[in-house]
């Protein structure tokens, strides 16, 4: 088993920048892929970026291109999300998930309780 805690959400103006963490427990995430999805309210949760095991790979989903960047410290067995240039539809809890293997936008086997970021005009 695999436990995930998201931090690092919180309220912040348009155009400013948040980090979110992933903290991994239970097992080392060192053969996990790791994924940050979303979900505003009334949406479904949506694929926001991934990696690969060792940080050689990455997919970011187009709306969120050129802003946001996933990166990961296995050492730390942590996953973090850079966010800049936020913008008020980014707003939505952001969950983070691990996957046994290959780098994935969609299927994952554990995921975090979530962390709330919201984004003000």
């Amino acid at each position: 088993q695999v436990q995930l805690v998201e931090s690092g959400g919180g309220l912040v103006q348009a155009g400013g920048s948040l980090r979110l963490s992933c903290a991994a427990s239970g097992r080392t995430i060192s053969r996990y892929a790791m994924g940050w999805f979303r979900q505003a309210p009334g949406k479904e949760r949506e694929f926001v970026a991934a990696i690969n095991w060792d940080g050689g790979s990455t997919r970011t989903a187009d709306s969120v291109r050129g802003r946001f960047t996933i990166s990961r410290d296995n050492a730390k067995n942590t996953v973090y999300l850079q966010m800049n240039t936020l913008k008020p539809e980014d707003t939505a809890v952001y969950y983070c998930a691990a996957r046994y293997g290959t780098i994935n936008r969609a299927e994952y086997d554990y995921w975090g309780q979530g962390t709330q970021v919201t984004v003000s005009s």
